[in-house]
């Protein structure tokens, strides 16, 4: 905590010397040069070996950049799609088509807000039935016009309400994991921020699964967890590391397929430079799916969701 204070100090100072920096007959260079120097180092230092538990919490800094901010740099030409054709729309969870690389995708995305307003209107990123049952109606539409589907996930889990049970939620992310098991065209799901349970393995079945540095992939959260687990909810810290959730843990366990890389400190450090990561990594693997025969894809998919997880029987051990 104190170095992380440090580091903010650090980066005021530097600040406010770069803008002494710009009156007439005042250098500053070579200090505002040490300085730098001195936060980077601080930096290294602070960002290189993070717990799980400070992963989660980067993964949930209200500065990172949301799925908006990749789509409007990333994408060209997102159009938005509305309703489930049932019960309403969901803002927490958009739809639409978009281009990457000059070709035409489909976009499933996971959204929070930017102000306390915002995420009231988003349900704070936690998609409810009318969510999931619209994603379902695009990627429908997906397949029938052999458009590649991409999902950006970002979400703490389904939105838990009475509302949600009354429209079935369980039943709406089942048929979506069916939906995209069966999929006959590439898909890509990258995790940009929270990946909570069933909230987001509901448009997380795809062919690829890349996650950014400092994301989160888990059946529960770490506070969830330490109830259900040790009655306690002081034992979050604890509950993260035993959860697997960090990308390099997930990587390891092959459930993803690459870590696309963060400024030290995370994505909301420099956005910018995040998406450029993000756009470089997605444009490889999408470039790679796309160019395999649907029937190789589907093959590779059942293999890669039979695979994940292992377990030993007595003899295993013998």
């Amino acid at each position: 905590m104190a170095e992380k204070r440090a580091i903010e100090l650090l980066e005021t100072k530097i600040q406010e010397l770069r803008e002494l920096n710009k009156m007439e007959e005042i250098d500053m260079s070579s200090e505002i040069v040490l300085l730098e120097k001195k936060l980077d180092a601080l930096k290294i230092n602070t960002y290189s070996n993070l717990s799980d538990w400070e992963r989660v919490k980067i993964a949930r800094h209200p500065e990172r950049p949301y799925a908006l901010d990749y789509i409007d740099k990333a994408f060209a030409d997102f159009y938005e799609l509305h309703g489930d054709r049932i019960s309403g729309d969901d803002r927490a969870l958009l739809v639409g088509l978009a281009q990457l690389q000059g070709k035409p995708v489909v976009l499933l995305a996971q959204q929070k807000g930017h102000s306390t307003e915002e995420n009231k209107q988003r349900y704070f990123g936690m998609p409810r039935p009318q969510g999931y049952r619209k994603a379902k109606r695009i990627m429908a539409l997906a397949e029938r016009f052999s458009f590649p589907l991409i999902s950006l996930i970002d979400t703490p889990g389904a939105y838990p309400g009475l509302e949600a049970e009354e429209f079935n939620i369980g039943g709406a992310i089942a048929n979506n994991l069916l939906a995209m098991a069966e999929l006959q065209t590439p898909t890509i799901a990258v995790i940009i921020g929270e990946g909570g349970s069933g909230g987001a393995l509901a448009v997380g079945v795809a062919d690829r699964v890349l996650m950014l540095e400092n994301a989160t992939y888990s059946v529960i959260s770490p506070e969830g967890a330490s109830v259900v687990l040790w009655k306690d909810k002081g034992k979050t810290k604890q509950a993260a590391n035993a959860l697997n959730l960090t990308a390099e843990h997930l990587l390891k366990l092959e459930v993803i397929d690459e870590v696309i890389p963060e400024p030290l400190g995370g994505a909301h450090k420099d956005p910018q430079k995040t998406i450029a990561s993000f756009k470089e990594v997605l444009t490889r693997h999408f470039t790679e799916v796309c160019d395999t025969p649907p029937e190789e894809l589907l093959s590779a998919r059942y293999k890669r969701y039979r695979s994940i997880g292992c377990y030993r029987t007595l003899s295993d051990h013998r």
